[in-house]
């Protein structure tokens, strides 16, 4: 029956579940979709950590070397990085253990922000943004 609602009534799936694993009640818990379900928010937070680094880079690329946009769009740019490094900040605290897949990600989302910016003015071949000043919350470029 907890299968069924699971695919009807998502909301009530969920508070039910809660229900049985308070009241240790496991006999009655939807464990196949349970276990999708926490392996599903495992993905999802590295999706939104990704979303967010790329994000950052992208704000730090335009600071950097887009030079006809700085004086008109710097502020907002700054405020913006601001904001993402905020945010991760405190996805990080959230889940600790996601600081260590930083490097992968990073590595990740690197190629795709320089990908969308060149799209927008033409990136120096040395164009390079380090994981350490992208997170560093007192740095900025120029």
């Amino acid at each position: 029956m907890t299968s069924s609602l699971y695919e009807t009534d998502y909301n009530l799936w969920l508070q039910k579940t809660i229900q049985n694993l308070q009241e240790s009640n496991f006999e009655n818990i939807d464990w196949e979709n349970l276990i999708e379900e926490l392996e599903s928010m495992g993905k999802s937070e590295k999706r939104a950590l990704m979303s967010l680094l790329i994000r950052l880079i992208e704000h730090l690329l335009k600071l950097s070397y887009w030079e006809s946009e700085r004086q008109r769009c710097g502020n907002h740019w700054a405020s913006e990085i601001v904001n993402f490094r905020a945010q991760i900040q405190t996805r990080l605290e959230d889940s600790p253990s996601l600081r260590s897949q930083l490097p992968t990600l990073y590595e990740k989302a690197y190629p795709v922000a320089v990908k969308s910016v060149s799209k927008l003015f033409l990136l120096p071949p040395d164009a390079k943004i380090t994981l350490s000043q992208a997170l560093d919350e007192d740095w900025f470029p120029k």
